[in-house]
């Protein structure tokens, strides 16, 4: 079998065999987010995939044995035969599948097709940048807030709430209403509220009224996380914010990065060995007329070497070397430091916070 020869190829090569797709199926997108890692949905953008490459390729990966699928974009729901795609993933038996969406396109129709997949392991992620109007649509667009509403609560009412979980990019303008955002989403009956980071890549890079919130925003979201009550109450039952996970005498980490376990294909079809690490020197491309199998044959060295740079960040990097807690974070994520620098040697653009987190409770 093809599975199991890839997979002892990559672990010769010091790799994990992949585990979870992440497949931009199209570069088209409805929106054109100021935040946008990928630069979807403005002219010149990559098209749909054609369809018949990415029923191969999700077939494919379950042959590589392949555990789960997450489907991205641009907007997923934006190619027309993205229902077909989500049907044919849940009939090859991934433990897992993910539909990361904008939440716009998500009508009565095409709801009742996500709840006749009938698959407890689906999780539908839908970007929500803010708790009011105004923080998510100086993002997104005007009207986008409303939009996204109505397509959450269509899922809740076909009894899906206990698969969505909203995605909350943290931001200078919008980071003190994560308590309000938690409130929300437990009336709307949504599963859980996941944060992460703004990198400032992709069109973020270029944007003026979006940037990454400072470390005195976190330090009031502290404050606020311990003077507060009912938000540590939310928190603990549907929250996971990165900054409030930090706490000094973390256990070193024992890796550094778990290449390639978690690899992303793009919409042109281009291979990285992370959904974070979009370093073209070490990507494979032409990969939908390859296959995946002699993708990640030809990937194998690279990502091998990209291995080996990222075990000696903590090391070689200066502000590592100078910085008590730095087994804690191993050097910290070498995807956004090429996201945010184009170095994979950088510092990880989140360093600073990181260090006046801790340094509260150290």
């Amino acid at each position: 079998m093809v599975g199991p020869k890839t997979a002892q190829m990559l672990q010769a090569a010091g790799l994990r065999p992949p585990k979870t797709l992440t497949f931009a199926v199209t570069g088209a997108c409805n929106l054109s987010c100021r935040h946008c890692w990928v630069n979807a949905g403005v002219p010149g953008a990559a098209a749909h995939v054609p369809a018949e490459t990415v029923l191969r390729l999700i077939r494919e990966f379950a042959g590589l044995g392949g555990e789960g699928l997450c489907l991205t974009g641009g907007e997923p729901l934006y190619h027309p035969d993205c229902l077909e795609f989500l049907r044919t993933a849940r009939a090859v038996d991934f433990r897992t599948l993910s539909l990361q969406t904008n939440g716009m396109l998500l009508s009565d129709e095409v709801v009742d097709s996500l709840r006749e997949l009938d698959f407890p392991g689906l999780t539908i992620q839908v970007s929500f940048d803010g708790a009011s109007a105004t923080t998510h649509d100086l993002v997104r667009g005007e009207g986008t807030f409303e939009g996204v509403l109505q397509g959450m609560r269509r899922l809740v009412r076909a009894g899906l709430g206990s698969r969505v979980s909203i995605f909350f990019t943290e931001m200078r303008h919008n980071l003190h209403e994560i308590p309000s955002l938690l409130e929300l989403a437990e009336r709307l009956g949504v599963r859980s509220v996941v944060t992460g980071t703004l990198v400032r890549c992709g069109r973020a890079a270029g944007e003026s009224l979006v940037a990454p919130a400072g470390p005195d925003q976190y330090l009031s979201l502290w404050d606020r996380y311990d003077a507060d009550p009912r938000f540590r109450e939310l928190y603990r039952k549907i929250g996971k914010v990165a900054a409030l996970e930090w706490r000094a005498g973390d256990a070193p980490r024992e890796e550094c990065c778990t290449f390639v376990e978690n690899p992303y294909l793009t919409s042109i079809g281009r291979l990285y060995p992370c959904v974070l690490c979009h370093a073209d020197p070490y990507s494979v491309t032409g990969v939908f007329g390859k296959g995946l199998a002699e993708a990640c044959a030809k990937g194998a060295p690279l990502w091998a070497a990209l291995l080996e740079k990222c075990r000696c960040r903590a090391e070689e990097i200066a502000q590592c070397r100078e910085c008590g807690d730095r087994l804690a974070c191993a050097g910290g994520c070498a995807g956004r430091a090429w996201g945010s620098s184009g170095d994979i040697m950088a510092p990880d653009d989140r360093c600073e916070l990181r260090r006046a987190v801790r340094g509260r409770f150290s």
